[in-house]
């Protein structure tokens, strides 16, 4: 089963880094090049423990739908995003976060695995692997980008 770990710094608090990492409005503006958008569940704001969102994006041409639930929860070091339902036949996004000095590692540990046995492997190795790996690290520079210029103030106001 493929695994993609990413390591991000980020010079801010670590409490902003956590919450910025489970705000569904950041995402959004994250994930802007796929039309990514909530359509059910937590469609703004944070996601908190046992809550789940359901996202509607176009990948590879396709416009697809996948839910996620937040199974595990401990502000402000670590959470974890699970598809519920999906294109995938695994996927869990475990997110952790450690305050060093004045700055933050914020961790990724992304598992997945596509459908299809064989070509599933080949599909996840060849293409899906690379694809996902650079939506993760849109992802976090933008969380990095909204962390150190202070903007996160503007997803933030429920703090």
């Amino acid at each position: 089963m493929p695994q993609i770990e990413l390591e991000t710094i980020i010079r801010s608090d670590i409490e902003i880094c956590f919450d910025l990492s489970r705000s569904i409005d950041l995402h959004i503006i994250s994930t802007a090049q796929t039309n990514e958008q909530a359509v059910a569940g937590v469609t703004s704001g944070l996601i908190n423990i046992s809550e789940s969102v359901t996202w509607e994006a176009t990948h590879f041409g396709f416009r697809q739908k996948l839910t996620t639930e937040i199974t595990a929860f401990k502000r402000p070091f670590y959470f974890r995003d699970e598809q519920i339902k999906g294109a995938f036949t695994f996927l869990v996004h475990d997110h952790f976060f450690e305050s060093q000095g004045d700055k933050v590692v914020m961790k990724d540990i992304f598992n997945f695995k596509s459908p299809l046995g064989f070509i599933g492997r080949i599909a996840d190795t060849f293409i899906l692997e690379k694809y996902l790996t650079e939506l993760l690290v849109k992802r976090n520079q933008a969380i990095k980008y909204f962390a150190e210029s202070g903007k996160w103030e503007s997803l933030l106001n429920e703090r």
